[in-house]
């Protein structure tokens, strides 16, 4: 199954990295996050992708021409540096299809313009590349598959600190405490898609916008709900979070770790809530 990423963004609100990177080459550790998120689809066996490229779009193809395997596997050096053999690999059945989208456009048009790159899906998967998680992408397939909705999402708790605050009409507060204290779910990506979507998307559609009001008056929109770890990198914030996180060694969203490994690292937030 096909994986669509959009990565095309301008990251405004990341301008520490994003003023001189696309916002998917800022690095957690040694790698860019849209590398972890890569990884994370490959996990699960989906290892065809199609980049949604924008701005600085110049950067993700470079980086992919001139990826360092060694950065990340293990390696024996030898002909005094002359000779690398590698003991692993990370894309070697990878196939990455890259795609100049435009650079303001929304995601519903960057969607339609690699529309022809997923002739004869019948589904295909979707996601920002901004938001890492421990998602048991194999369980939001089988739900998405066994109905008939065109289009699947995860829904996720937030984890930003804001105070939700409810008042009446005259401004009077009734109660103020954490976000995600309130019985709120945000749209968290992990998109999968029929390929009937493209019915649903006109020209200059934002993707969550018109046609996910279309598909939910035809009841035909899904989400799945996500308990576990989610997170996004939006802001400078964020990103220290996700290095800290990979500093320690608990970085939940790398379901392709060994299980004793990923058990550890998931421990505080795996339940599904179901």
């Amino acid at each position: 199954m096909k994986v669509v990423l959009f990565c095309g963004g301008l990251g405004t609100r990341l301008r520490e990295h994003a003023d001189t990177v696309p916002k998917s080459l800022v690095n957690i550790g040694s790698r860019p996050i849209i590398w972890h998120l890569m990884r994370y689809y490959a996990h699960f066996g989906h290892t065809d992708f199609v980049l949604c490229l924008g701005y600085r779009g110049d950067l993700i193809r470079e980086y992919f021409l001139n990826y360092n395997e060694a950065l990340t596997n293990d390696f024996t050096l030898s002909a005094g540096g002359r000779k690398v053999e590698l003991h692993g690999s990370d894309l070697d059945d990878w196939r990455i299809t890259f795609v100049d989208t435009g650079l303001h456009s929304n995601i519903g048009q960057r969607l339609l313009r690699v529309r022809k790159y997923l002739e004869g899906e019948a589904q295909f998967l979707a996601n920002y590349t901004d938001g890492l998680s421990a998602l048991p992408l194999d369980r939001q397939l089988g739900e998405f598959q066994a109905g008939d909705a065109v289009a699947s999402f995860a829904s996720v708790r937030s984890s930003q600190s804001f105070h939700a605050v409810r008042s009446d009409a005259d401004g009077r507060v009734s109660s103020i405490g954490p976000l995600a204290s309130e019985q709120l779910w945000i749209n968290g990506g992990y998109f999968v898609f029929r390929n009937r979507i493209f019915d649903y998307i006109n020209e200059g559609d934002e993707l969550v916008e018109q046609p996910f009001a279309r598909l939910i008056a035809e009841r035909k929109l899904h989400t799945y709900r996500w308990q576990g770890f989610w997170q996004c990198m939006d802001t400078f914030k964020d990103k220290i979070s996700f290095d800290r996180m990979d500093a320690l060694g608990n970085c939940p969203w790398k379901v392709w770790k060994p299980a004793a490994d990923a058990a550890a690292a998931t421990a505080a937030g795996a339940a599904t809530g179901r």
